[in-house]
C-alpha cells in the first residue's frame, strides 16, 4: 500500500510510502492520526490498485456491546459519505481497533473480546459494497489479525509492534516533520479537570461567579455593569492573563519556595516521561491562574460575542500563550460546570488549527463537542479541520471584524434618539413570535433543515445551566435576551457577507432557543464519528 496523506507537512508531501502486511499497517496508524489512538476504533478508506491512503473516522468503543452494530453503521457511513463527497470513493478499508486491557485482562483476551465488533463493521462495510481488507486488534504493546489465517505471521497470541523509531514509516514521517503527540488519552488528560485539591476552591469560584455573570449576559442588570462592560472586563482579564502567559516561567526553586507542586499529587502517580513534562507544564500554567480570575473568564466567554472577541488571538506571539490559556481554563470546569468548557476547548482547537496543529485541534474540538453536541463553532471549525480547509479564510474574516471594531470605537459616537436608544442600543424593532415562531417542545427538524435550526440556536448566548439555576430571574431575563438576539440576528442577516463560508454561517443568528438535551442524549448522541481523524 502506497500513502501520500501528508499533504501539508511541505516539501515531503509527494513522498510515498509503501506499507507491507498487518505489521507494517500497524505501525503507520499513529502517524496517521498524530497520536496513539487509545480506547478508539478507526476506519481508514483505501483507493486504487495500490491501495492509497484517503479519509479516516474514529470514534471512542463503546462500552456496551449493545452499541456496536448501530456504531459499525455509522461509521461506514460516515466514512464512505465523507470520501464521496470529495469525489473519491473507497476501494476498500482498513479496520483498526485499539483498547488497553483492563486490570487483569490480557491483550489477547481484549482481542476475543472485540471480535464480535470487527465483524459486525466488516459486515457494515460490506453492505456498503466494499471490502474490508484487513481488521487488526492492537493491544498491549501487541496487534492480532482478525482477517489473515496464517499463524506464520500472525500468530493467535500477538505478534509484538515494532519498537517506536525503528520502521520505515518512522523514518520517512521523521523526514518529513511529521510528530506523534503521545496517546489519545495523554492528549485529552491536558484539556480535563484533573481531579485535584484544588477542584473545590474553583467550584466555589464558579458559584460565585456565576452568580453575578450570568444574569449580565443573559439580560444585562438594571443599574449595573450591564453586558458590554461584563463583555470589556473578561477581554481586559485575557490580555492580562496572556501577556503573564507570555513571561518567561519562573524558575523551579522559586516554584519549590512558593510550595508548588511540579505536578499535582493526583496526578503524580499517573503519569511518566514525556506524559510527565506536559503534565509539569501545564501545572506551571495552572500556577499562574487563580480561581476567581478562571471563573471570570469562563463565565464570560459564555457570550458569544465575547468569545468570538477572543478567538482574535490566534496567530503571532500571542497564539502561544492563548492556547495554554484556553487549555489550563478547560481544566478549571469541575462539576458540575463541565459543559462550560465548551467554549475554551473550542478555542483551544480554533488556535491549534489556526497555527497548524491538526491532530490536538481535532482533540480539543472533539471534547468540546462531548461537552455540548449542539455548539455550532466547535462543529463548524472541527468539520472545516476535517476537510482540509485552509484557516486563513477565517482568520483573515476575524482580522477584519478586528479592525472594523477598532475604527468603531476610534470614531467619534453618533447621537441616538427614538427607540434604538434604548434597550440594547439596536436601530431595528424586535419581531413578533408570529413572525419567528418556535418549534414545538421536542419536534426533531428534518434533515434538511437541522443545520438551519442549529445555526439559528447559536444565536443565543452559550449559558449552560449548572446546580438548578433556572430559577424565576432566569425567566424573567430570558424573555428580555430573546428579544436582544432577534434585533442582533436581523443586523447579523443583513451583514453576513465574510470570505469564509465557515465564518459567516458561525455568525448567523436567531432568537429562538432549542428545547433542552437530556443529559441520557448528550451521552448517546452520535457526533461523536470523528471524521477525517
Amino acid at each position: 500500500m502506497n500513502t501520500n496523506h501528508h499533504e501539508s507537512h511541505g516539501p515531503s508531501s509527494t513522498q510515498q510510502i509503501t506499507l507491507r502486511g498487518p505489521a507494517e499497517l500497524a505501525d503507520a496508524l499513529p502517524f496517521m492520526l498524530g497520536f496513539h489512538p487509545s480506547d478508539s476504533v478507526v476506519l481508514v478508506a483505501l483507493h486504487g490498485e495500490r491501495g492509497r491512503f484517503g479519509g479516516r473516522v474514529r470514534v471512542g468503543i463503546p462500552s456496551s456491546p449493545h452499541e456496536w452494530s448501530a456504531t459499525a453503521d455509522h461509521l461506514a457511513e460516515c466514512l464512505v459519505e465523507g470520501c464521496t463527497r470529495r469525489g473519491d470513493r473507497p476501494d476498500a478499508i482498513v479496520v483498526f481497533l485499539c483498547q488497553d486491557p483492563a486490570p487483569g485482562e490480557t491483550g489477547q483476551r481484549v482481542m476475543e473480546r472485540l471480535r464480535p465488533f470487527a465483524q459486525r463493521l466488516r459486515t457494515a462495510c460490506g453492505a456498503l459494497d466494499i471490502p474490508v481488507l484487513e481488521a487488526l486488534c492492537i493491544s498491549d504493546g501487541l496487534y492480532f489479525s482478525y482477517c489473515c489465517p496464517d499463524a506464520r505471521c500472525c500468530p493467535p497470541d500477538g505478534t509484538p509492534l515494532a519498537l517506536s523509531g525503528t520502521s520505515v514509516m518512522a523514518a520517512s514521517a521523521a523526514y518529513a516533520g511529521i510528530q506523534v503527540r503521545g496517546s489519545l488519552k495523554d492528549m485529552e488528560a491536558r484539556l480535563k479537570p484533573w481531579g485535584s485539591e484544588g477542584d473545590a476552591a474553583q467550584r466555589a469560584a464558579l458559584n460565585d461567579a456565576a452568580a453575578v455573570i450570568v444574569p449580565r449576559i443573559l439580560a444585562g442588570a438594571p443599574g449595573g455593569l450591564g453586558r458590554q462592560e461584563t463583555r470589556d472586563t473578561t477581554l481586559a482579564l485575557v490580555r492580562r492573563l496572556i501577556a503573564r502567559f507570555a513571561a518567561p516561567p519562573e524558575p523551579p526553586a522559586a516554584q519549590a519556595a512558593a510550595g508548588r507542586s511540579a505536578v499535582p499529587p493526583g496526578l503524580a502517580g499517573l503519569v511518566g516521561g514525556a506524559a510527565a513534562g506536559t503534565a509539569s507544564a501545564d501545572a506551571r500554567d495552572d500556577a499562574l491562574l487563580t480561581p476567581d480570575e478562571a471563573a471570570t473568564v469562563i463565565l464570560g466567554l459564555q457570550d458569544r460575542d465575547t468569545r468570538d472577541q477572543a478567538a482574535e488571538w490566534m496567530e503571532g506571539p500571542e497564539a502561544g500563550p492563548a492556547l495554554r490559556l484556553w487549555r489550563a481554563l478547560s481544566r478549571r470546569c469541575v462539576a458540575p460546570y463541565q459543559e462550560y468548557a465548551a467554549a475554551p476547548l473550542t478555542l483551544a482547537g480554533w488556535v491549534a488549527w489556526s497555527t497548524g496543529d491538526e491532530p490536538s485541534a481535532r482533540v480539543a474540538l472533539g471534547l468540546a463537542l462531548e461537552a455540548d453536541p449542539d455548539y455550532l463553532f466547535a462543529r463548524l471549525l472541527h468539520q472545516a479541520c476535517n476537510e482540509g480547509l485552509d484557516p486563513e479564510s477565517l482568520r483573515d474574516c476575524l482580522r477584519k471584524e478586528r479592525d472594523a471594531r477598532l475604527a468603531r470605537a476610534a470614531a467619534p459616537a453618533p447621537a441616538l434618539t427614538g427607540e434604538g436608544a434604548e434597550g440594547d442600543g439596536s436601530d431595528l424593532p424586535a419581531r413578533s413570535k408570529d413572525q419567528n415562531p418556535p418549534r414545538e417542545p421536542g419536534a426533531a427538524p428534518t434533515p434538511e433543515t437541522e443545520t438551519e435550526t442549529v445555526e439559528r440556536a447559536e444565536g443565543r448566548s452559550r449559558v449552560p445551566v449548572a446546580g438548578g439555576a433556572r430559577d424565576r430571574r432566569r425567566q424573567r431575563a430570558r424573555q428580555v435576551a430573546r428579544r436582544t438576539a432577534r434585533q442582533a440576528g436581523l443586523r447579523a442577516a443583513a451583514a453576513s457577507r465574510g470570505p469564509s463560508r465557515v465564518a459567516s454561517a458561525a455568525r448567523r443568528r436567531d432568537a429562538e432557543p432549542r428545547p433542552p438535551r437530556s443529559t441520557a442524549a448528550r451521552r448517546t448522541g452520535r457526533r461523536g464519528a470523528r471524521s477525517g481523524e
